[in-house]
């Protein structure tokens, strides 16, 4: 299967910008990636550089080719994954952005949610979309920009302006304006699809008054999406598979079947479990209903539980109060403890996501005593992902009516290579925890949803074959204690929350 094939895959993520090369066998060949800086002009405001996402991205797919030791004519085809939900605007005609991306991050709209909130539209948005009222997803941040961009509402209705996620955005450079498309994945997350049948909605649109013709084609996860021009990557390439990096994720972990779960641990953790063909709208836990992925005709529907801060916390830590110098700094500082010792860090930096959903919230650390050191909160910081996960996949084991205590939970990202942690989100969920054995599995996906678009592999079963386990994690920890810490944390959340 290995042969000639080389598959390009594109992530774009919150904080860096990847590519990498894969064999037919799904094995890693070459990687190149830039950091993304990230702008914050206004407290709760995150924005992106539009030309600097795309500038990063030629210089990583040029990087990772020829590392991989090909040209860029060699590459088999191209898949795409990237962040979610962050909203861009361009000129249709000059591919020009008319503003900073505005990330997923960004609680800017809270205001504008509350007030659909109060006007009782989150039964319908829910029931439409499967997503919940929250800053995080697009339609509130489109909105926002069609009010803020010079005559940005006209120019949308007569078609001057393109909407798109990152997407749509490297989909419109990377062919030259020639496809303006999206995936259904992405797409879910914008607040503006139904969910059940994958079109626009209308209904959402007139919510937000916002003009169809500026909307992307949606297209399945395989898909001939279109061509690169010559212009920007120096040869005619397929792009051929394109998701949301967390369905990407999904795809890549191999959760082909119902009540798989996966976890990815980056900037946030974002737990999804295999729903089958029909979307679960969950009306406790914060559960969000999501397109899995699509291939061909066939869909496969996902809960999600999304975490807004667990890699970034460690960030924190390391950028915001210099305690650490590397990420592994907290591995080892944690080892240190023989116990929390009471401390807990509720990292609600930017609110918090599911199942709370509590845009307002902000981050509290409880139990600090004289004694507590370094050590001490690089320890609450790695609990609190840990914690958090175990919140969401909770919920959906009380939306399945039962704990699926059997079913591993796979794992990958970047904390997935904390062992320490690994261990105690086994212990925490009281399940095996199994780190999947290609830790990009946002690209690995990306380039496994391209490879079914280009025809290399035929079936999920052969995807499923090419997925293996690096480290399995067995919990250890006693009913008792796995109470009491969960106690603590449930009473740190509340001092977290403002409703």
């Amino acid at each position: 299967m290995g042969g000639l094939t080389r598959i390009l895959a594109i992530d774009q993520g919150t904080t860096s910008t990847r590519a990498m090369i894969f064999d037919g066998d799904g094995q890693p060949l070459a990687s190149e990636q830039i950091e993304l800086r990230q702008h914050f002009p206004q407290p709760g405001w995150v924005e992106h550089d539009p030309l600097e996402i795309f500038d990063a991205t030629l210089d990583v797919c040029r990087g990772a080719v020829a590392k991989a030791g090909i040209g860029m004519s060699d590459v088999t085809c191209i898949g795409i994954t990237n962040q979610r939900e962050t909203t861009l605007l361009w000129e249709r005609e000059t591919g020009r952005p008319l503003a900073n991306a505005i990330v997923w991050q960004d609680r800017r709209t809270a205001e504008m949610c509350e007030g659909l909130d109060i006007r009782r539209q989150g039964d319908a948005i829910q029931q439409v979309t499967g997503l919940v009222i929250d800053p995080y997803f697009s339609a509130t941040k489109l909105r926002w920009l069609l009010d803020a961009v010079p005559d940005g509402q006209r120019r949308a209705e007569d078609g001057e302006i393109c909407f798109g996620t990152v997407d749509s955005w490297l989909m419109y450079r990377l062919t030259d304006g020639e496809a303006h498309v999206t995936d259904a994945t992405n797409a879910s997350r914008t607040m503006l699809l139904n969910v059940h049948d994958l079109q626009w909605d209308p209904e959402m649109l007139s919510l937000f008054d916002v003009p169809e013709t500026m909307l992307p084609q949606v297209l399945p996860s395989s898909s001939d999406f279109g061509i690169t021009s010559p212009k920007a990557l120096g040869a005619e390439v397929p792009i051929t598979g394109i998701a949301g990096d967390q369905h990407a994720a999904l795809y890549g972990q191999a959760c082909f079947d119902p009540g798989m779960t996966k976890c990815t641990y980056g900037t946030g953790a974002f737990v999804l479990t295999n729903t089958g063909n029909r979307p679960v709208i969950s009306k406790t836990g914060g559960l969000l209903a999501t397109l899995g992925y699509q291939v061909g005709s066939r869909r496969v529907y996902a809960l999600e539980g999304s975490v807004f801060a667990t890699g970034a916390t460690v960030q924190w830590l390391r950028d915001g109060l210099g305690m650490i110098d590397h990420a592994i700094d907290t591995e080892l500082l944690t080892r240190e403890t023989g116990s929390n010792e009471g401390v807990y860090l509720v990292p609600a930096f930017v609110g918090l996501g599911a199942p709370h959903w509590d845009a307002s919230a902000r981050g509290v650390m409880v139990g600090l005593t004289r004694g507590t050191g370094r050590a001490h909160i690089a320890r609450a910081a790695l609990e609190s992902t840990a914690y958090q996960v175990k919140d969401v996949v909770d919920a959906m084991d009380d939306v399945a009516g039962r704990r699926r205590t059997d079913r591993p939970l796979r794992a990958d990202g970047g904390q997935a290579s904390n062992s320490w942690l690994m261990q105690f989100q086994a212990d925490m969920l009281d399940r095996p925890v199994e780190v999947a054995a290609v830790q990009e599995t946002t690209a690995l996906g990306a380039a496994f949803l391209a490879g079914r678009g280009a025809g290399i592999w035929r079936s999920d079963a052969e995807v499923a074959g090419l997925w293996q386990a690096s480290e399995t994690y067995e919990p250890s920890m006693g009913d008792g204690e796995r109470l009491s810490l969960q106690a603590g944390w449930n009473d740190a959340v509340k001092q977290a929350m403002t409703r």
